[in-house]
This record gives structure tokens, sequence and C-alpha cells, in this order.
């Protein structure tokens, strides 16, 4: 029968593995593998465990941005593609990206300055075309389409921001949203598809949308 002593030993050992595993584990700007991105700023960091990550070369990461644990992040279909443009994915300065979210880009997916996500959000620039009823989804085009979130930009939890959306300057997603159009400057909108439901203008402040003039 284990002790009780022997049981703490473990559980102290366990913990301190973990501990240098988190803090060895994780992705900076003089790492091994981040010196692999196209750009790593300084103060950034991938934290452990990652997911899912490959052709850093087309990714971009700013200046003390947070990207959280459990995150995919990932330009084009598979490792060691040749992508069209570059960069792929371009994360701002002073981003949080929230755990276990996910950014699969293709074509290009732009997110601004002082973004922050919640949890287990998921952008991405390209779908699944469905047109074709005599083949698999899965065998069909995947068009894709930028994405662009602007600077100081706040995206809820669970949120999925798809191929074409344009979120402005300064707006909140609301937590489960699903964006897919134009999210205009300043403004708040929740949904699937996400609505505008309030905007700012330096005359009246926050109004209801419907109100907004």
């Amino acid at each position: 029968m284990i002790s009780a002593f022997a049981l703490r030993c473990k559980e102290h050992v366990a913990h301190a593995v973990w501990d240098w595993l988190s803090l060895h584990g994780s992705i900076g700007p003089n790492t091994v593998r981040g010196r692999r991105f196209g750009a790593f700023g300084k103060g950034s960091i991938i934290c452990f465990p990652q997911t899912t990550i490959f052709n850093e070369q087309y990714i971009q990461i700013g200046e003390n941005t947070m990207i959280g644990t459990h995150v995919a992040l990932s330009a084009g279909m598979v490792p060691g593609q040749d992508c069209l443009t570059n960069p792929v994915v371009r994360i701002g300065d002073r981003c949080l990206i929230g755990r276990g979210s996910g950014i699969v880009g293709h074509l290009g997916i732009d997110i601004g300055n002082d973004v922050w996500t919640g949890h287990h959000v998921y952008i991405t620039d390209q779908n699944h075309g469905y047109e074709n009823i005599e083949l698999p989804i899965s065998m069909q085009t995947q068009p894709e389409k930028l994405v662009t979130i602007g600077d100081g930009s706040w995206i809820g939890a669970g949120s999925v921001v798809l191929p074409g959306a344009q979120i402005g300057k300064h707006v909140a997603i609301g937590a489960n949203s699903v964006v897919n159009g134009v999210i205009p400057d300043f403004s708040v909108a929740v949904g699937s598809p996400a609505r505008v439901i309030k905007r700012y203008s330096a005359e009246s402040g926050w109004t209801p949308a419907d109100e907004f003039k």
C-alpha cells in the first residue's frame, strides 16, 4: 500500500515536471521553434502545450503577444506546403489568443494590434464547397477569402470567424457568435450569423444599432 508520504512525493514530482515542460516547452522568439516563424516579436509566447503548428515561415507574430495553451496555428493544408501568399497569418502586437483556439490560414488572416479572444475561438479563411451533390463535400473545392480583424477588438469565447469576415476596429463579438460578413468599427455584434446590435458615435456614444445616426 502506498503511503501518504509517497503519494505526496509523486505529486510533487509530477507538478515539477509539468512546470519544467510549461517553461521549456513554450515557444518564444529565441527558441529553436520560434526562429522558424516568418516573424516572432520580442516578449511574445506560444504557451505549452500546443496542438498543431506548421509552416511557421508563413506566420508572423508581433511583440508582447500571448497565444494560450492547446492552440492550433497553421498556414496551408499540410506541413511543407508552398503557400501562395506571405504572410498567410499575421497576428499583431499585444494580442491574447485564448486557450483551445484555432487560427487556420490558407490565403490571408490579418489580426491587428491589441486583439484579444476568449477560449475556443476558431478563425479560418477557407470553407468547404457543397454544391455538387454527386461528390462528397470533402472532395469539393474549398474557396478562400481574406479575413481581417481590426485593432483593439475582442472576440468572445466559442466564436467562429469565417472566410471573408471583416471585423473593424474596437469591435466586441459576443460569445458563440459566427461572423461571416462586415462588422463596422466601434460596434457590438452577436449571434449566428453575427449582427450588429450597438454602434458608437462621438455625438451620441453607444446606441442601439437601429437608432444609430
